[in-house]
């Protein structure tokens, strides 16, 4: 006897009231042509977008029982949402997608083929996305941008969309950290993984809400969350400075015992006063950013607010 799983998918909805019917019957089209699994729920996490998405939501959930529903008190973000799906979720093995239908729910199928070879995560690599010029560039900024800050190597073309068996979701819930950046945290697990190619499919409905700047800060943000490398990168300015103002000495100390050349030179000074200085503050700066985490860590503050469910 072949016993049966359940399959919860999740996707965190911000300002696309238009995409919720299409991503539902999509999402439902797509489980009903796999047979391994018994039951299944969706779960819809509205991150207080404000424009009537939690009120279709609830239409959903009142005309279908598998649709759960899941209202945050406020905006926490997209990974905060995720997290929130996480951990109400039921499923023996969870899917997490964007509800853009950037990702195809077709793929649901495959990634599931994928992990049944006995992989415990499946990610989707998007093959040639559909992205605008801007947005792909924004991207690669934020890839290298991350690259160079944190160490890792991660594949650019892998976003939020993959299945995940019960075990990771349950390790994952373990770490409550306010700082969320799902896939990089999942990577950090080092359970088995893989990958397929599917295409990447052109926004349904709106507009990414991910801006340079945006994407900047979340790379900066994930470095200091996990990786001491922006500390090191001071201390090098700082070990830098400190040899090249000793170099610098001892040239003039040769001018004037050889040349007699007499060491002169204001402005040289107060640029030299001023450099050190901003490089000082800076490093101090770096420093606060890392004391800033760990404040906000030790105020064990949830890492979302649950305003409203339903079908729980």
């Amino acid at each position: 006897m072949v016993l049966k799983m359940k399959l919860s998918i999740i996707s965190p909805i911000y300002h696309s009231i238009n995409s919720i019917i299409p991503l539902y019957e999509q999402i439902t089209g797509s489980i009903k042509s796999i047979s391994d699994f018994s039951d299944y729920e969706i779960i819809m996490v509205e991150d207080c977008g404000g424009d009537g998405s939690w009120e279709l939501i609830n239409k959903l959930a009142v005309n279908d029982v598998h649709v759960k529903g899941i209202k945050l008190s406020r905006n926490f973000g997209q990974h905060h949402a995720i997290t929130a799906g996480m951990d109400l979720c039921t499923g023996d093995w969870v899917v997490v997608m964007d509800c853009d239908l950037q990702d195809d729910p077709s793929a649901i199928a495959k990634l599931w083929e994928k992990a049944k070879e006995g992989y415990d995560v499946v990610n989707v690599r998007r093959k040639e996305r559909k992205d605008s010029f801007i947005k792909k560039t924004r991207s690669r900024l934020y890839h290298v941008f991350f690259r160079w800050l944190t160490g890792f190597s991660y594949d650019p073309q892998i976003a939020n969309f993959h299945i995940m068996s019960r075990k990771v979701v349950d390790t994952y819930k373990t770490m409550r950290e306010s700082f969320r950046g799902i896939n990089i945290q999942i990577h950090w697990l080092g359970f088995s993984t893989s990958s397929i190619d599917f295409p990447h499919m052109p926004r349904y409905d709106g507009k990414s809400s991910y801006t340079l700047g945006k994407l900047l800060a979340l790379a900066l943000d994930v470095a200091v969350s996990y990786s001491n490398k922006p500390l090191h990168i001071s201390i090098m300015i700082g070990l830098i400075i400190s040899f090249s103002s000793m170099g610098i000495a001892l040239w003039f100390f040769i001018r004037q015992l050889i040349w007699k050349i007499p060491i002169t030179g204001w402005t040289s000074l107060i640029v030299s006063i001023w450099f050190l200085g901003g490089c000082i503050i800076a490093n101090l700066g770096v420093i606060g950013i890392y004391i800033g985490k760990i404040y906000n860590e030790t105020k064990h503050r949830p890492i979302y607010v649950i305003d409203k469910k339903v079908n729980y």
